[in-house]
């Protein structure tokens, strides 16, 4: 004969077996699982594509400035204001908002081979006269190694903050994009700043 305690026993290993073998909750125990997870993913992966596409965009700027202003026997402030606009226009479909550009003529001291401003215009105007440390292969020497006189070079800066649209993966705040390029005149041996409104042209500064 069966006692109530033995049907309750047995009741309860039945029930604990059925609950061991039941799998109906599994999908969704996974799903709540995964989920967050695969959104961390998948909004990183876009948070960052985006930031590099941006950062492809600022070095393409940083070139297009130095190279618009190389191509120049003259620049005034109209002029590096429209270099500047066309800087912004190639952000697009970035806000071009965070830009700022710094656009430098360098001249090479032959006698010190320092990097010295010439001329600098735009967000952050260096000093005249200041020294700007600039690759040592961008110095031309004579087969003696002596500074070859009368080198100049176009710098140009741009850095970019970068605001992500969730802001959870990557700084909320922003990431600061920047970056740099040189050229040299393509038409006279320096770009004369500003443009002088008539007479003689003046010749290259040396400070």
């Amino acid at each position: 004969m069966v006692t109530p305690m033995q049907k309750i026993s047995r009741r309860t290993r039945r029930l604990f077996a059925d609950l061991v073998h039941d799998c109906s909750g599994i999908a969704a125990t996974e799903f709540a699982v995964i989920v967050p997870l695969m959104l961390v993913m998948f909004f990183g992966t876009l948070e960052f594509s985006s930031g590099v596409a941006v950062d492809r965009k600022v070095t393409l700027v940083a070139r297009t400035l130095a190279d618009l202003t190389s191509q120049s026997i003259s620049v005034s402030d109209a002029d590096l204001t429209n270099f500047t606009t066309t800087g912004k226009a190639m952000l697009t479909p970035y806000v071009p908002t965070p830009l700022n550009t710094t656009i430098t003529e360098l001249w090479i001291d032959p006698t010190t081979s320092n990097a010295r401003v010439q001329w600098s215009k735009g967000s952050s105007p260096r000093s005249t006269s200041s020294v700007v440390a600039v690759p040592s292969n961008l110095i031309a020497k004579d087969s003696t190694g002596k500074v070859i006189a009368g080198q100049y070079l176009i710098f140009s800066e741009v850095n970019y903050l970068y605001t992500p649209t969730v802001g959870y993966v990557m700084a909320k705040a922003g990431v600061t994009l920047k970056d740099s390029a040189y050229t040299r005149p393509r038409q006279t041996s320096c770009v004369i700043y500003p443009t002088p409104p008539s007479g003689v042209w003046p010749a290259c500064p040396t400070l």
